[in-house]
C-alpha cells in the first residue's frame, strides 16, 4: 500500500452546504482519532521492516502536519524503539517539526552565497512582513519561517523556498507580492 500522498488531512462532505445548484462542498478537518487510525495502518505495514523509523516519521508528519507527542509515542511503541531514540531522530533532522506549521513553509537560504548577496536582508524583510521570528508560525496559520544553509542554487542567490518552490534572485521589495500569491492559493486537498 502506498502512503506517499498521505498529506490529505481533510475530507469532503458533499452537499453539506449548498448554493442554488447544490454544488458546494464543505471541507471538514479530520479528527485526531482519524489521523491516528491512518498512522496505525502505516505502523502495521512498517513495524517489521528494518530502517522504518525515518520513513514512518515522514509519513506521520505528512498526516498530522507535524509530529505530536501522541504520534511519537505510538511510533516508539509499534517500532519497538525507545521514546528517546525516536525523539532524538526528530530533533536531529531539521525536516521534522514537533509544533504545527503553517499552510506554507518558507525557508530562507543563509548559505555563503545567499548571505553575501542579501539573504539576511531578505530574512529580516520576511520577519517584519510576517510579524514572526524564525521557527514561528503566523497567527493566521498561513506561514512558518525557517532558515536553511543551501538549496544548491548559489548562482541565483539570494534564494528562498516556499513549500517545494525555489524562488531565485529574491529582492526584499518583492516579498509582499510573493506572499500574496501564496495567500491566494487554495488549501492543499481543497
Amino acid at each position: 500500500m502506498e502512503h506517499e500522498n498521505e498529506t490529505e488531512q481533510y475530507h469532503f462532505k458533499e452537499n453539506s452546504m449548498s448554493d442554488k445548484d447544490g454544488s458546494v462542498a464543505c471541507v471538514e478537518r479530520a479528527s485526531e482519532e482519524q489521523l491516528l487510525a491512518r498512522l496505525e495502518e502505516i505502523l502495521e505495514e512498517y513495524k517489521d521492516k528494518p530502517g522504518a523509523l525515518i520513513p514512518v516519521l515522514q509519513m506521520a508528519q505528512s498526516i498530522f502536519g507535524y509530529l505530536p507527542e501522541v504520534a511519537l509515542k505510538r511510533i516508539s511503541l509499534m517500532l519497538n524503539k525507545s521514546y528517546s531514540e525516536v525523539a532524538g531522530v526528530v530533533g536531529f533532522y531539521s525536516f521534522f517539526s514537533t509544533v504545527p506549521r503553517g499552510k506554507h513553509l518558507i525557508r530562507v537560504c543563509l548559505g555563503t552565497a545567499c548571505y553575501v548577496r542579501g539573504g539576511k536582508r531578505l530574512l529580516d524583510t520576511l520577519k517584519n512582513e510576517l510579524k514572526i521570528d524564525v521557527g514561528a508560525t503566523t497567527e493566521d496559520g498561513m506561514f512558518s519561517l525557517e532558515v536553511a544553509r543551501c538549496f544548491g542554487a548559489c548562482g541565483l542567490a539570494p534564494t528562498m523556498m516556499i513549500d517545494d518552490d525555489v524562488i531565485q534572485r529574491v529582492k526584499p521589495m518583492k516579498i509582499r507580492t510573493i506572499l500574496e500569491q501564496y495567500r491566494s492559493l487554495p488549501v492543499k486537498g481543497a
